[in-house]
């Protein structure tokens, strides 16, 4: 179960339902107020997406899956968790946060929720590059850079207000401790949005987590390597069963 991060949905997965679909049955959604989804109300929360999720895989009948979120999409996987902790089989969590609160403090999640708010009414082109230069190293392809920010350039302004106000609310740290599904971090080192510091603080926190961390990569780690990411992903879930 693929969840994307904020201002993306199920297309920037891509390589991971083309390169993990010979072994695994690989779902990605659109997240309320992203792709086909609905729109959200701006006071949703993260626990308004997490029973949403909750019910998206109670109505496809996928049992236990295992959980793969990307940046805002690990932090619901996290929410998911604490909310109904009988969904998720495992975790994965890339270029992750516990929530911003959580992870950037109240000061950095409050600038992070205000620049969102002011981004949904900011002029398209100038928002896209903006957010697209925290997104990616200098080393990606141009054409991989281009087909994220297509995806970017379709966002809802009711999707970025519910999830800015849903992430800059989030705290999850209590959440960490009482995790007990086998549980895989991975970072980039030259993320400029998640930096590894948070990754190893998570990694501290949850029981018998295993980090990775891919050099030379930003914040969008499975379009940036997704040979890579899907083989750490892939020997992951082998492990687990």
């Amino acid at each position: 179960m693929l969840l994307h991060g904020a201002l993306g949905d199920s297309r920037v997965w891509h390589p991971q339902l083309d390169g993990l679909s010979d072994a695994f049955t690989v779902v990605a959604w659109d997240a309320p107020g992203c792709g086909g989804s609905f729109d959200p109300p701006d006071d949703f929360g993260l626990h308004g997406y997490a029973d949403c999720l909750a019910a998206f895989i109670e109505a496809l009948g996928l049992g236990r899956p295992h959980v793969l979120g990307l940046s805002f999409g690990s932090g619901l996987a996290l929410e998911l968790f604490r909310r109904h902790p009988g969904v998720p089989a495992s975790l994965v969590l890339a270029s992750a946060y516990a929530g911003w609160a959580g992870s950037l403090g109240p000061q950095v999640a409050e600038e992070r929720r205000q620049w969102g708010l002011r981004a949904a009414d900011q002029p398209l082109d100038e928002f896209v590059r903006d957010f697209g230069e925290t997104l990616f190293t200098d080393s990606v392809p141009a054409q991989i850079v281009e087909q994220t920010l297509a995806v970017v350039r379709e966002f809802r302004p009711a999707g970025l207000r519910a999830m800015a106000n849903a992430f800059a609310d989030a705290d999850l740290r209590a959440v960490l401790p009482e995790i007990d599904v086998p549980t895989l971090l991975i970072y980039g080192d030259a993320d400029k949005r998640s930096p590894v510091a948070i990754g190893e603080e998570l990694h501290a926190q949850i029981p018998g987590s295993k980090l990775v961390v891919l050099p030379g990569l930003g914040h969008v780690v499975n379009l940036e390597a997704p040979e890579r990411f899907n083989e750490e992903v892939r020997a992951f879930l082998r492990a687990v069963g």
